[in-house]
């Protein structure tokens, strides 16, 4: 069977030189943390976490200077895991402003010229605004069941345990695990008809 070398590299993401989630989420207010991991051949190398739209013209923030030492920048920290060959990066106390694209990067290339790029990853920081304290009733609330005895959530919780996970169950084989049977049946069937 054959593949093409671009279905291959999604298959292998470690022959990657760097590469970490797609985007991550955060609330105002508080700190997020993410992990960027590059290749063994890059583990002497310095490491930044940079701002911008794309990777040639973003604004480095803060960088590793070699070894394994947190290095800040206001709130923003960044620390080279080299046995794990990891990069790590956290935004603390984080505001609306701070959404937007970012990049891991690693530095190795000292010329800057229009064909030199360091290998980077692009990831997307998204943050959602804090949410205010529920208002919480400690008063229990009664449902009327089939007995017609008034009872508690917990109680009904208690005496039906399956009902709520054999609905979502019932859901999951109904929208997902049928639909995907019969799919794979007729794929087989299809393949195999008579000519």
């Amino acid at each position: 069977m054959w593949l093409s070398p671009a279905l291959l590299l999604l298959c292998l993401p470690g022959c990657l030189s760097l590469w970490g989630p797609d985007s991550v989420t955060g609330t105002v207010g508080s700190s997020l943390s993410l992990q960027c991991h590059y290749g063994r051949a890059y583990k002497g190398y310095s490491k930044y976490w940079c701002r911008g739209q794309h990777d040639t013209d973003c604004h480095s923030i803060v960088e590793t200077k070699g070894g394994e030492k947190v290095e800040r920048y206001g709130r923003v920290s960044i620390r080279d895991s080299a046995d794990d060959l990891t990069i790590t990066v956290t935004i603390e106390n984080l505001s609306e402003d701070d959404a937007g694209s970012y990049w891991c990067k690693i530095q190795t290339i000292w010329i800057l010229d229009i064909f030199s790029r360091d290998p980077s990853f692009q990831v997307q920081v998204y943050v959602s605004p804090a949410t205010p304290t529920p208002w919480v009733t400690t008063a229990p609330i009664r449902l009327l069941v089939s007995s017609g005895q008034n009872d508690s959530i917990e109680d009904v919780l208690a005496s039906h345990p399956w009902s709520l996970l054999s609905s979502v169950h019932f859901l999951l084989l109904v929208f997902l695990k049928v639909p995907l049977l019969l799919s794979m049946l007729s794929a087989v069937l299809w393949v195999n008809r008579p000519q």
